[in-house]
Order: C-alpha cells, then structure tokens, then sequence
C-alpha cells in the first residue's frame, strides 16, 4: 500500500494544532510546554509569549509558579541552547543532551589542551551547588577560576565543561518575565531528585516528544531540532510504533499514531510568535510554516530567529517593540480584515502594549504612506478597467504553493 502524500499546507495545520496555534487552550503550563515538546528560553520573555500565544487566559504568573514549584526547569538541551521543559521530560531525557554537550567540548578542548583538573573540579562544583544555588561568578570564584571574558575561548569551554558534567540546572531565578541575567545554578539530582536519564529509553522519550509535537517529520527534523546526530535517535525511530507518509519531495515522514492531521482548508487565526519559537526551528526544511523567500529575514546569520506573526498559518511578518508600541512589519501588504484581527490579538495579554503596523520595504511617515496610496488609486483610475487581482496574502501563499 502506498504512503500517503502530505501537501505543505496539511502539515502547515498539523503543526499548528500540534503547537496549539489553531485554538488557545486550558492546560496547564506543564502539560502545555508538553505539548508542544519545549520553550525558548535564550530570551526570558519567549516562554511567556509563547505560552501566551496558546493558552486561553493565560497570565505571566502562572508560569512563574510553576516554575517555583519545581515542575518546569531551565536548562540547557536542543541545540546546547536554553530551553523551559517539564520536570518530568527533563528527567526523562536530560542525560542525553549533557553528555553530547560534554563530548562536544571535550573534542574542543583536546585541540588545545590546559593544566586545569576538570574531574576535581567538577566535584567541587557539585559540592558548592548542593549546598546551595549559585551564580556562575560565585562558582568561579570559589572555584578558583579566571573571570571570563569574550577575548578568551578556553575558559568559556571549560565553564560549560563544568556545568555539563555537573547536570547543573538554572533555579526560578533565571526564568523571570523581561529579566536577563541573575541566573543560579543547582545540579538537578539536588533540583528534581534526580539526573535526567540517558541512553535508549531518553531517545525513544524524545523522540516520541518531539513528533507528539512536529510531526510528521524526516529523521533529519528530528535532529536539527535536537541537535543530537541522527545516530543518537535511529533506534528510537525503529522501536515506536509509528506511521508514515511522504511529503511533495517524496521525502518519507513519521508520525505518532494519532497525531492530528487536520484539514488543509480549516481556518488559522492571526498569532504571535516570540523570539525563537520552536516552530520555526523543528524541521530542516521550515517551509510548512515559513516560506523560503522570508527565511533570511526572519532566520539572521548570526543565528537570530526574530519574533514573528502568522496569518493564515504562515509567517507574514515580524514584530518588535518600539517606544513602547508593538511595531508590526508585514512582507506583503495585508487585508483590512486581517490588519484589524492583528489589533485585536496583539500581545497585549502579555506585554500590554499598542500596535502600530507597516509593511516592508515601504519605509515613511503615516502621511507619506497615504501620499503613494492616493498617488497610486489615482494611477488606476487613468488605466484602462480591468479586474483587480487579490493582494490578500493567504491567497498568493496558496498560488506559490
């Protein structure tokens, strides 16, 4: 029997129920971030908008207790970068990530080899951290490490050495709303109770996570979302009981059993994304929901992924705050109905903030703008009558397609 083709736009809308992007939802925050498999948190901010975004009623607040509680942690895991997880996801694969970041390093540091004893070290940064959290310049201080500076790798190598070895965790304080910096470290055996575990069963865990939440998806999604090798995850994908499919490449996907599969046709509402939503960082190829022509502006070459905005589904633009206002910047100019739903679901749930929106490459003031749009109604108007093509985004998308 053969597979069944996905078109772009069926994932497109598997993505977005499985990120929770067609209807907000009441979950909680831990079986939200669940969910959808984890929460950027390079940038404090992020979990909350993020959360936001998905939740119905949610408040900053309820993330925070959470957090306090012990049942959502920070650490470092997909990509070696920050990330908000359950406790029990953590425990469940946590080990998986410390050890490939501490082998990473390894082979880093073995290219140019120093005098410091890293296995003592590390047992007295797990001593100190047991006793209680600490910020890193205490750690080093009591550890009678050099301060580090941007000028010198070997130091920042061994640092993360150190807190890979030592499972060390980030304790509330690294987590709260608008707040970068402050963060404390605890090895999560004394955090959680126990190391998050490694080996086959933390793949197999992951790997089910992650297609819970992106599916379907290549072994190659897999892990560039990860950031672990394709090696790590193979068993896993050979133990699940998984379907498959192809995409229009003819690239074979994999799925959980009842992951959901809407319609093409159902109807996505205007959200918000912030800064390195995972949505955009859980395939290879991000096409189902960022079109080619747009990556280099919203993905930038130092790694960036800007805070962006969905219509129909896809991103359609980007969003920042700008004296004290939620600056939208569109690709394409957008229809009323649309412009008026962005209004309607800014972010002010979250940032309480106004918006204001123009489109890109159509730089100026408000009077200069309604100066071309006149000067170009009135160029129409001299033009011989003719059907006037749609400018509404959501149907050039589908013409690309």
């Amino acid at each position: 029997m053969s597979e069944r083709v996905l078109t772009t736009r069926e994932l497109n809308r598997a993505l977005l129920a499985r990120q929770l992007l067609l209807r907000r939802r009441r979950l909680s925050a831990p079986r939200a971030i669940e969910r959808v498999g984890a929460l950027q948190a390079q940038w404090p901010p992020s979990p909350y908008i993020a959360l936001w975004s998905r939740l119905e009623g949610f408040r900053r607040e309820r993330l925070m207790r959470e957090v306090e509680a012990r049942r959502v942690v920070k650490s470092t895991l997909m990509r070696e970068t920050l990330h908000l997880v359950s406790s029990a996801d953590y425990l469940g694969y946590g080990g998986l990530f410390t050890r490939a970041r501490a082998a990473r390093i390894e082979r880093e540091l073995a290219k140019a080899p120093g005098d410091a004893d890293l296995d003592e070290l590390t047992r007295e940064l797990v001593r100190h951290t047991s006793e209680s959290p600490r910020s890193r310049p205490e750690l080093l201080a009591l550890l009678g490490r050099p301060r580090l500076t941007s000028t010198e790798r070997r130091p920042w190598l061994e640092w993360h050495m150190l807190t890979a070895r030592g499972g060390l965790v980030h304790t509330p304080a690294g987590s709260v709303w608008r707040k970068p910096g402050g963060s404390r470290y605890v090895p999560a055996s004394t955090w959680l109770g126990a190391d998050g575990r490694d080996g086959g069963a933390a793949a197999t865990h992951l790997v089910n996570r992650y297609l819970s939440a992106f599916g379907p998806a290549t072994r190659a999604d897999a892990a560039q979302w990860t950031g672990l090798a394709v090696g790590i995850l193979e068993q896993a994908f050979s133990e699940l009981a998984l379907r498959t499919f192809r995409d229009e490449r003819g690239r074979q996907l994999f799925d959980v059993p009842r992951g959901p599969l809407p319609s093409a046709t159902i109807e996505a509402p205007v959200r918000f994304l912030p800064m390195w939503d995972s949505s955009l960082l859980a395939h290879a190829d991000r096409s189902r929901i960022l079109p080619e022509e747009h990556r280099k502006t919203v993905i930038r070459k130092n790694g960036d992924v800007l805070p962006s905005f969905l219509v129909d589904g896809f991103v359609a633009g980007t969003w920042g705050v700008e004296d004290g206002r939620v600056q939208l910047e569109s690709f394409e100019p957008l229809p009323r109905d649309v412009r008026r739903a962005l209004r309607g679901s800014c972010v002010g749930g979250v940032l309480r903030l106004t918006l204001s929106l123009r489109t890109r490459g159509r730089a100026g003031t408000q009077t200069q703008r309604r100066e071309r749009q006149a000067g170009s109604t009135n160029r129409r108007r001299q033009e011989t009558p003719r059907p006037r093509r749609s400018r509404d985004p959501r149907r050039s998308a589908r013409r690309r397609r």
